[in-house]
Order: structure tokens, then sequence, then C-alpha cells
């Protein structure tokens, strides 16, 4: 019988593995756990507000007339004493930062642990429970790419396919939580696949219908987005949201550097790791004293301040006094994701942009409705990326085709400016922080994975740096070797002799060898990416360097540079492969 089940196990994943139709039906499965594990985590989230702040079950947390303040402070302390209790203990443990889908599929070929997303999750839900100005949206993702991840190495699936199962459970999540499938299918192109292709659009898109089929089977998305309709747009209004969108990019890259500031404020604080939540956390509290708008991601106030009529200085205040408190959250230690805070925000600003142009232009007639969601997709690109993702989600939104293209339009222009004038999206710019040196979810991880130590050749000729001329002819005859690699009599490495330069006439065969050595300081460290020691071969302009231990200079090898690039361009033709392969 074990025999009987290793055989259909072993069948399974080699037809999953070999057939599009088997791939896209576990992206169907991905994306329907990936909407029950988003329903899960909002009912969780929701129950949490009702019983630690006193609301009623239907009423949002950050749409609440009023927070107590004892609530908001008690609360938001305890939530905030067990996240900095948790990465206290991560820390004692010595434990590595879990990794999110982007870092995932980025440099680790798609592998995530599913016991790292279940405790994101955990510590999302304890932020968004407690009042954190934070979304559930990263542990949405999270939850649905680790799910993904653990299927996909259950079926040894290859480096690209499984990065594709891990934007199949993102995409699931995020389409769940706003039942709109075009959306979570471009998140995932956009943000975690980096590309978008004809072998990975079936399974994607499968995914994310799925997961918004169950989600609304379940009850509802938790993010539904309601506006008035549009007026039609002209040419100067498309424009005017244009403008709007490099205002939006102005925003979003002072919120990710202020971010790294109160990062660091926090960092050179004397507050232990522990306290660190909490502090954040009584500031958070302090702020809904005057505004529940400032808790959670902020949903409710959206729906709350959309219709409403505000004034200038109101809509600038809760800009402010949001962002602030979203930065304060992440900053001090609380987990969760700026998606949809970002949308909020850029619905305020919309709003703002609205009523100053009409007092400045007061003959141009812009929509505010229009204003409102091109500020949320202009916003969201700013922060989060992904213009088409955010195009798609007004579409599907608002449902209407001329609103999506003046978003579109101003979804691009902040798209540009952002990536001129700072290059990084919230989540790249925490990694940067990190010494995480990527820009989005590009597969170059094989790029790390190919080092010097995997090319060496490990076994070069070599010789002794105090033999003669005489003694290195006798060993090393012409055409047995082109370079031979010296040592000297401790071991360590004494430079580079090209065999042909030892039988130059003139030479004095007692004279010893090392006196013609040369490449004694342009060497290789075996941790360096073939791409540095291509960058090296050209500078030093050598066909062959060896490559040595930092520390005790000791020899561990030769590498020549004819065969690191052929190595290297076959690396770079399979990763090419993986992604524009239609079959």
């Amino acid at each position: 019988m074990k025999l009987e089940a290793r055989f259909m196990i072993a069948e399974l994943r080699r037809w999953a593995r070999s057939s599009a139709l088997a791939q896209v039906a576990v992206a169907i499965g991905i994306g329907a756990l990936a909407g029950a594990s988003v329903t899960a985590m909002s009912w969780a989230a929701e129950a949490m507000h009702v019983a630690f702040f006193g609301i009623a079950f239907d009423t949002r947390l950050s749409a609440a007339a009023r927070i107590s303040p004892v609530a908001a402070f008690l609360t938001l302390s305890i939530g905030g004493l067990l996240i900095g209790g948790v990465e206290f203990w991560r820390r004692r443990r010595k434990l590595p930062p879990t990794v999110d889908p982007i870092e995932a599929n980025a440099l680790r070929g798609g592998r995530l642990s599913l016991r790292d997303g279940l405790l994101v999750v955990a510590q999302t839900l304890v932020s968004n429970g407690c009042g954190a100005s934070v979304g559930l949206e990263a542990g949405y993702a999270q939850i649905g790419a680790a799910l993904a991840s653990r299927i996909g190495v259950g079926f040894k699936f290859r480096r690209q396919d499984l990065r594709m199962l891990v934007g199949c459970g993102a995409a699931g999540a995020i389409a769940a939580a706003f039942a709109a499938p075009l959306t979570g299918a471009f998140y995932a192109f956009e943000l975690i696949i980096g590309a978008y292709s004809l072998s990975n659009a079936a399974p994607v898109l499968a995914a994310a219908v799925a997961g918004a089929l169950t989600v609304k089977s379940l009850g509802g998305a938790p993010y539904l987005l309601h506006a008035p309709p549009v007026a039609a747009l002209g040419l100067e209004h498309h424009l005017a949201l244009v403008v709007l969108g490099l205002v939006a990019a102005a925003l979003g890259v002072a919120a990710m550097r202020a971010a790294a500031v109160v990062e660091r404020g926090f960092q050179a604080s004397r507050l232990p790791i522990w306290a660190r939540p909490v502090a954040g956390g009584l500031v958070v509290a302090l702020f809904a004293s005057f505004t529940p708008q400032a808790l959670g991601a902020g949903h409710g106030a959206m729906g709350l301040d959309i219709p409403r009529a505000l004034g200038a200085l109101t809509l600038a205040s809760l800009i402010v006094v949001k962002l602030t408190s979203c930065l304060i959250s992440l900053a001090s230690g609380f987990r969760g994701g700026l998606f949809f805070a970002s949308l909020f925000v850029g619905a305020l600003l919309g709003k703002l942009y609205a009523l100053l142009v009409a007092a400045a232009l007061p003959g141009l007639a812009l929509d505010p409705t229009a204003c409102i969601y091109a500020g949320m997709g202009t916003l969201g690109v700013a922060i989060v990326g992904g213009p088409l993702t955010m195009t798609f989600l007004v579409l599907e939104s608002s449902g209407d085709l001329s609103v999506a293209g003046g978003v579109l339009a101003a979804c691009i222009a902040s798209s540009l400016a952002v990536r001129i004038s700072f290059g990084y999206s919230f989540s790249t710019w925490r990694l940067h922080l990190r010494g995480e040196n990527i820009r989005g979810a590009q597969d170059i991880g094989w790029q790390r994975e190919l080092t010097v130590a995997r090319l060496m050749d490990r076994d070069p000729a070599m010789a002794r740096a105090q033999e003669t001329l005489a003694e290195f002819r006798a060993a090393h005859p012409l055409g047995s070797a082109h370079y031979v690699a010296l040592e000297d009599e401790v071991g360590r490495y004494a430079g580079l002799v090209a065999v042909p330069e030892a039988y130059v006439e003139g030479l004095t065969p007692a004279r010893p060898v090392h006196e013609i050595a040369r490449f004694l300081e342009a060497t290789l460290a075996p941790e360096m990416s073939a791409r540095e020691a291509l960058a090296l071969f050209e500078t030093a302009q050598s066909e062959t360097l060896a490559v040595v231990d930092s520390a005790s200079f000791a020899l561990l090898g030769t590498l020549g540079e004819a065969y690191a690039a052929r190595r290297y361009a076959e690396a770079i033709s399979l990763a090419a492969r993986g992604v524009l392969d239609q079959g």
C-alpha cells in the first residue's frame, strides 16, 4: 500500500509539473484557500474591534463617532506589548526576519515559510485588532503566498513555476479583499511576479477569480469601495489628474522617507525593543482621542468621508494625522500594510485637490469624484506600486471606463515620478533599509546563488613561490596549463604566473619564479557573485584570477573569465526562458 501511495503521489507531482491545465487547477485551489483565509482574518479583526472598543459589529472602527480614550490607550498598549514581546523573543533566538512575497520571489525562488506566514498573520491581526494604523492586506498576501509556496514545494515545482504560484496566492488574497479579480491578478503580475507572460496569465487570473468568488460565497469582501458616478472627462480634466498624480508622487516619496526617519528615531531611543510598539501605540491612541479615523486601515473612515462636505483644513489635518499614525505604527514595530491606508489618504488628497482647483480655476469644472479616484490610485501607486493594479481597482470599483482612462494617465505619471526621484515602493524601501538592494520582484536570486565559490576550479595548477624558473619549467611544461598559482612558505597566495611568460628568452633559470608573478592584489573572494567577478576581470584585464580567503589570504582556487562569462550567460538565458516561455 505504501508503494502504491508513493507511486500515486509521484504521478500526481509529475502531472502537476508538466500540465498547464493542472497548474490552473492548483491555482484555483490556492485562490480558494486565500479567499477563505481573507474571510477568516477579516472576521477575527472585526471581532477584536467589537470586543476591545465596544463598537457595534456592523460599524467599522475608523468610522466610529467616538472611541473611549481609556479603551484606546489600554488596548494599544497591550497590543504593542504583545508585538514587542514577539520581536524580543525573535531577537533573543537570533531568528532571521520573516520573508515577504516580494523578497521570496526576488531572492529565494518563491520559497516561503508557512510557519513564518502564520506568525505574520498573527502579528497583523494583533496590530490591526488592537487599533494600530495598519491594514490587514499584508497578512492577506502573506498567508496566500505562503500557502501557495508550501503547495508548490510539495509538488516539487520548478523555480519559475513556484514563483508563479506565489503570485497566485497573493492574487487570490487581494482579489478577495476588494472583490476585484483584475486588481488581484495585476497585483501579482506587477508586484509579486514582476512580469506578465502568457504562461502565467491563466493560473494567476484563475486564482484571482477563485479568491473573489470564495469570499463572496462566505459573506462578501472586507474592502468594498463606493463613490458617486463620475461626470464625463475632457482633455483638460485628464491633464489636471496628471498634475494630481505628480502631487501624490511627492507626498508618497515624502512619506516613505519620513518612515525611515521615524524608524531611526525609535532605534536611536533608549527604549528596549519590546517597549517601542507600546510607545507607538500610545501616540496612535492620542491621535485617536481626537479622531477615530487614526485607527485601523481606514476603510470605515473612507466610506464616511467620501460623501461628506469637508473643508480644506479638515482634509489636510486628516491626511497628516492618518499618515503620521501609519508611519509611527510601522516604525515602532506593529505589523501590517499600507495598501488600504494609501487609498484612504489618496481619497482625502483627491478631495483636497478638487477643492483647491475649484477655488483657483472655477471654470475647469473638475469632478471631485474623479479626483477622489485619481487620488486613491496615484498615492497607491506612489507607496505600493503597480499603476495597472490601481487602475483596475478604480475600474472595478466605479465600473466607469472613462474615469479609468484618466486615472491610468495619472497613475503612470505618479509611477514615473517616483521611479525617477526615488526608485522604491514602500515594500522595497523597507528591504533597502535592511540592506537588500532590490527594486521589485524580478528574479535576481539566481545571480546571488551563482557565486565564485560555485564556479571556481578548486584544484588549479600550483607551485611554490620559492621555486626557481628551472624547477618551475620542469614541473609545468608549455601547454600543460595557462596560469599557475603560487603559494608562499606559509600557504598564502603569492600571485599568478602565465606559463608562456616563464619560457621567455633571456630569463635566468636560477631566478625565483615569484619575481615574474602577477595579480597579487587583484583577487576574487568566494562569496562574490559572477557579475561582480566579471567586473573585476574587466578592471584587472586578466583572463584568470585567483580565489583567496579574505581573512587568511589562503589560495582556494582559480576562476577563468571565459568560463565565468559563459555560465553567467547561460543563467541569464535560463531565467529569461522561465519568464518568457509560453509552453
